[in-house]
Order: C-alpha cells, then structure tokens, then sequence
C-alpha cells in the first residue's frame, strides 16, 4: 500500500522518511496532485539497472534486425569505409 503524505509533513522529516524501504515508496502531495517520490537508494539502483539492461536489449534488437533486412559489410570493405589499413 503506497504511503501518500502532504509534502508540508516533510517538516518532520525524519518520520517522513522513515517510512521509506525497499519496496515501500512515499509519495508527497503539494495541493492535493503528486509532487515528489520518496525512494530507497538501493531499489533506485536496482531500478536503474534494470532500466539500463532493457535499454541495451532493446539496441541490440535494433541491431539484429538491421543485419537481417541490410546485411552486414566485410572487413575489407569497413577498413575502407573508415580510412584504415588492415
């Protein structure tokens, strides 16, 4: 069950955050709308991560689907495309 508190309880801030955990978010309100979030570094982290590792699978997929519908080039021709000697 999410935690949901006007932000002017940040005033007693150390109760406010001490309903933080992993897991376990407080949502601070300003007027009555959400305004803030209040999270656990280590799930942050975690989050990001995860984030991170959906990122790469969604350009490799890129990729992957590139080499199929346009193929690949050879060494020779790469060597020539970026001005190197092999």
């Amino acid at each position: 069950m999410p935690v949901i508190k006007p932000i002017s309880d940040l005033r007693n801030y150390t109760e406010v955050t001490g309903n933080v955990s992993y897991g376990n978010r407080v949502y601070l309100t300003k007027n009555g709308h959400g305004n803030i979030t209040m999270i656990d570094m280590k799930e942050l982290d975690d989050l990001e991560k995860e984030l991170a590792l959906y990122k790469f699978k969604y350009e490799m997929a890129i990729a992957e689907q590139s080499i199929r519908t346009e193929g690949t080039v050879s060494e020779d021709e790469l060597a020539k495309e970026l001005g190197v000697k092999l």
